[in-house]
């Protein structure tokens, strides 16, 4: 995993400074960069330019176009970044998309031109679609028609070509192949191919795929520190998900692999015991939090966030390490686990938190801002911002209707 101080070779700034808040989609970086738009456009420029989430998983494309939008920005950075690998087209197209959306004529040109002539035009016409008014992109039929080769896969379902029904071979959309799954071995036979040392790794995950789809097997236990890949890396496909099943049964077994020296062993022993564990592990899960701080491991921690979470105020030990994952972490998809955790653990002093929260590049954040943040004008001025935004989640805009309801009773 990488470090705090790496991503793709790059370096994170200080967590405090304006570029570093902007790299990790902190709501504090948006409010600082409206405070102060010409140092604040460098900064975007360069998140523009470079990549900064930390999974793929995070958001930052309505993060970034508010961005553009709010400090007047030029577009040609964002146009310019079409014309890059898929990534970046991608990255691109989804902030330019919602400028389009906030009423920018250059942002909906730029997209409908490249739709016309780039690379990738098959995923922005498909992107661009579903959430366009179909008159943006409608017109668009006979270009599209005409660019296609015959090598574009297509998707089932995709709006465009759904409205248009092409009729073009190039158009015909074949169901996925299935894998054949034998579903119906006992679980006798299953385990015994687990325990069974001749058999491959192959055999051994697709009968961990099988036993994963299935009621919980107690039987599969004490195999469990013997099914890691053959360099001791990893464990085989679906054991995690297969021990998952097993929930509590699996809490004595797990306070064993929790000690193991294998890390693969001891995180899956972790992870249940964060699950389903009681205040005994409180400590276990709690110094896996730390291990993880320390080593700049930002992968994970929010499972570990979520089960402490469990215990409330007993768990009370983990709450400074939850904060400093919260400012740090530039996994913005995680945060939200994160002050989910503070709040049920040591709720006291949230509301800065909450507020910032208003401004994240995260869904979830954004609508914990939305129920928790304290009653104040500028709060209620965000939460009016949110509910008009064209650009903004529907299920955010619907979340500030209802808080704002609530406020003028």
């Amino acid at each position: 995993m990488m470090s705090d101080e790496t991503a793709s070779d790059r370096a994170y700034a200080p967590m405090g400074s304006l570029q570093g808040l902007l790299q990790r989609g902190r709501g504090l970086g948006a409010l600082l960069a409206s405070d102060d738009p010409a140092t604040a456009a460098e900064a975007v420029q360069d998140s523009t330019r470079h990549d900064w989430r930390w999974d793929s998983v995070d958001d930052r494309h309505l993060y970034l176009a508010r961005l553009y939008q709010e400090l007047a920005l030029p577009l040609a950075p964002l146009v310019g970044l079409l014309a890059g690998d898929e990534d970046d087209c991608e990255r691109a197209t989804r902030a330019l998309e919602l400028l389009a959306l906030s009423g920018s004529t250059e942002a909906r040109e730029a997209l409908r031109a490249y739709i016309g002539e780039g690379e990738h035009w098959v995923d922005v016409l498909e992107s661009v679609a579903d959430i366009w008014p179909v008159e943006w992109w409608d017109d668009l039929a006979d270009i599209a028609r005409a660019r296609l080769t015959g090598e574009e896969r297509l998707l089932q379902g995709s709006k465009p070509w759904a409205r248009w029904v092409t009729g073009s071979p190039t158009a015909v959309v074949h169901a996925p192949r299935l894998h054949a799954i034998d579903v119906n071995p006992t679980g006798r036979q299953l385990l015994s191919i687990l325990a069974d040392t001749d058999s491959t790794d192959g055999a051994k995950a697709q009968a961990l795929h099988t036993l994963a789809g299935r009621s919980p097997e107690p039987g599969l236990l004490p195999l469990v520190a013997g099914l890691g890949t053959a360099d001791g890396e990893r464990p085989l496909p679906r054991l995690t998900r297969a021990v998952e099943r097993l929930g509590v049964l699996a809490v004595p077994e797990a306070r064993v692999w929790a000690t193991d020296q294998r890390p693969w062993l001891s995180w899956t022993g972790i992870l249940v015991l964060a699950d389903h564990g009681d205040t005994q592990d409180i400590p276990a899960v709690v110094q896996e939090l730390a291990a993880h701080e320390e080593a700049h491991l930002w992968c994970g921690p929010d499972r570990l966030a979520t089960g402490l979470a469990r215990f409330g105020q007993a768990a009370a030990e983990a709450a400074p390490i939850l904060r400093r994952f919260w400012l740090r972490t530039p996994h913005s998809h995680e945060r939200p686990a994160y002050l989910e955790a503070l709040a049920a653990i040591e709720p006291v002093g949230l509301d800065q938190a909450y507020t910032e929260s208003l401004w994240d590049c995260e869904t979830n954040a954004r609508l914990l801002g939305i129920t928790s943040a304290p009653d104040l004008p500028h709060v209620r001025q965000r939460l009016i911002q949110l509910r008009d935004d064209p650009m903004e989640e529907h299920e955010v805009r619907a979340a500030a209707v209802t808080r704002l309801a609530k406020g003028r009773r």
